[in-house]
């Protein structure tokens, strides 16, 4: 044994004693590791040169720790949001800021392709100028107005307008448009008229959608839509409000409301910021009016607008629309009155009479609000053209006589079939009224004048 210990003893020393050998040694793992080195960096991705693999002394398997990943930043989009207690969302600048606020608009186009084989003509480019809607999205910068007395239309435009920079008030609105103190309807072709005079385009359109009014907020463009309004069951009347808002995950509008206070955004009540309403209310309330809505938008944005919209920029296809939306609605629940009178207004508009005329007969025959015919025209308009006058004076009478007064168009139908009926003075009497309610009425101006119907 002593032999052997003393051999080991021997080479140990010897090792030692041969510092040559070992810096041979260590001169050939440098150049190997230069090289090995070198070709990690020619070959390999940034992510795997960065990534290091560790190897545990007692033959666990390997911990791989991945470097920085070095990739392009990305923007969020809204469904990746964590949630937060109240409905997240896309906070769009104001359009009274810089050029750039809105950045929607300036999206670059999306264009269907164009490239087609060498021996087929070519397709036309179909260029589309918005933005889809995103699952939540929020207008800001707008000013707030609590409406005096019967004066949600002006209030609502107000709030309306100042979107785009404008700083007229309800007042500044109402002084023009309630010429009558007890003016029952502010009418939506009234808001649109105020607007075009101010500048803006502005259009007057019905059967909107949910979809549809979140495309446009996506895009910067609030929606003034026409509603119920029910404090108390069957006490319900019309009533504007703006959506400026909305959060698809919890199914709620951001509406600025004149009246309304439930369900505030915000817990401060010194600063306004828009009131929650759920999609399924909304959408009831919505249908009452046939889902009217104005929109008020600056010139320069009308190429949008026509994006969006599509085929139904014109009112032809839009009525259409309308028409087609009550059908489907009265082959779903035939007892749906809204639907019915929905349909005859639609029909109204296509020319057919008698159709419309009977629509709104099977709509009364279901049950309407009581207040329903405070806003909203057609049966007078129907029952006229096929010649039902004296329905149409008791029918005007009787709203009247629940309005207790203030209805300028009430009185201009009666004047109509009391015209109809061969009364001219009386139908006079009746078109003076409507022009003491609403100097600015112009329906009653041109009967006055004789002017065709």
């Amino acid at each position: 044994m002593a032999p052997h210990r003393t051999n080991i003893m021997r080479r140990t020393r010897s090792t030692q004693a041969n510092p040559l050998q070992w810096a041979l040694l260590m001169v050939i793992a440098a150049a190997l590791a230069v090289v090995l080195i070198g070709g990690i960096r020619q070959w390999s991705s940034p992510e795997e040169a960065l990534a290091v693999t560790a190897q545990a002394d007692d033959g666990r398997p390997p911990i791989f720790i991945a470097g920085p990943q070095l990739r392009p930043p990305t923007t969020i989009a809204v469904a990746q949001l964590p949630l937060a207690p109240e409905p997240t969302s896309i906070i769009l600048p104001t359009p009274t800021a810089a050029p750039t606020e809105i950045a929607v608009v300036e999206l670059p186009t999306v264009a269907l392709p164009t490239a087609v084989p060498p021996t087929a003509t070519a397709a036309p480019v179909i260029t589309t100028l918005h933005q889809p809607a995103q699952l939540a999205a929020q207008l800001t910068g707008l000013r707030h107005f609590w409406q005096t007395w019967n004066n949600c239309g002006p209030a609502t435009l107000a709030t309306n307008l100042s979107f785009y920079g404008s700083t007229l008030d309800q007042a500044d609105i109402g002084d023009v448009l309630r010429r009558y103190a007890d003016d029952k309807n502010v009418s939506p072709e009234e808001l649109v008229s105020f607007a075009q005079g101010q500048g803006y385009m502005a259009q007057l359109r019905v059967n909107g959608s949910a979809d549809l009014a979140r495309t446009f907020i996506s895009n910067g463009i609030p929606l003034l839509i026409e509603t119920w309004l029910e404090d108390e069951p069957g006490d319900g009347m019309g009533h504007y409000r703006l959506l400026v808002g909305y959060d698809d995950m919890s199914a709620r509008w951001i509406v600025y409301d004149s009246y309304a206070h439930t369900n505030p955004v915000s817990a401060d009540p010194n600063t306004y910021q828009g009131i929650y309403m759920a999609y399924e209310q909304t959408e009831a309330w919505w249908k009452v009016f046939n889902r009217t809505y104005v929109l008020v938008y600056p010139p320069d944005r009308d190429p949008l607008v026509r994006s969006i919209l599509g085929d139904a920029y014109d009112s032809t296809v839009m009525w259409q629309g309308a028409i087609a939306a009550a059908q489907a609605e009265i082959a779903a629940n035939p007892a749906d009155p809204y639907a019915h009178f929905n349909l005859g207004t639609g029909l109204m508009q296509a020319g057919d009479f008698a159709g419309a005329a009977a629509a709104y007969d099977q709509a009364r025959s279901l049950g309407l609000p009581w207040r329903m015919l405070w806003y909203q025209f057609g049966p007078f308009a129907a029952y006229t053209e096929v010649g039902r006058y004296q329905e149409v004076i008791e029918l005007g009478q009787a709203t009247l006589t629940s309005a207790a007064g203030g209805i300028e168009e009430i009185h201009y139908w009666r004047g109509r079939a009391l015209a109809g009926l061969g009364d001219a003075a009386s139908a006079q009497t009746e078109w003076n009224q409507a022009l003491v309610l609403n100097p600015d009425f112009a329906p009653a101006k041109q009967a006055l004048e004789g002017m065709p119907y």
